[in-house]
């Protein structure tokens, strides 16, 4: 399961929640879409985007079940997981995360610790300290390759 957002605060008087989305899949938001907050299943029954969410991507969300304002309280501030969606091409963070990156020769560069957002493109933060922009990062089958400019394997 993945952390896809957190329940805000309720809105309204129905049992409908502001949702903040913390993934860019916004499918997870359609109608029949299946969460898991607080040991709760939920099946989102609508949502709608909120036009000015602050740079965040917030959404008013009805999920079948919560019917009042009170049940809407309960889920505050509960963290929305749900299962992973596979689409072609891309990377996940859970899938980064403890992979070994090689250079384009098969030799290994190092082990992904961690991955750190950054605006111009999000940080693979290696096991020996170096910080490897993912905008350089491939995938070969189930390999994750580097390659870019001079210096950038470097030792710390």
């Amino acid at each position: 399961m993945l952390d896809v957002g957190r329940i805000v605060r309720p809105h309204g008087l129905k049992g409908q929640v502001v949702v903040e989305l913390w993934t860019n899949v916004e499918s997870r938001m359609a109608a029949g879409s299946e969460m898991f907050a607080g040991g709760r299943r939920l099946v989102v029954s609508a949502a709608s985007r909120l036009p000015d969410s602050g740079g965040q991507a917030r959404w008013v969300v009805t999920f079948a079940g919560p019917a009042s304002r009170e049940d809407a309280e309960a889920l505050r501030d509960c963290v929305l997981s749900a299962e992973p969606v596979e689409i072609e091409g891309a990377m996940w963070i859970h899938e980064l995360v403890g992979a070994d990156l090689f250079e384009p020769d098969g030799s290994v560069v190092g082990r992904v610790e961690a991955v750190e957002a950054n605006p111009a493109s999000d940080l693979l933060l290696l096991s020996d300290g170096r910080v490897i922009p993912l905008t350089f990062v491939t995938r070969d089958g189930n390999r994750l390759v580097v390659q870019g400019p001079p210096g950038l394997l470097d030792p710390p």
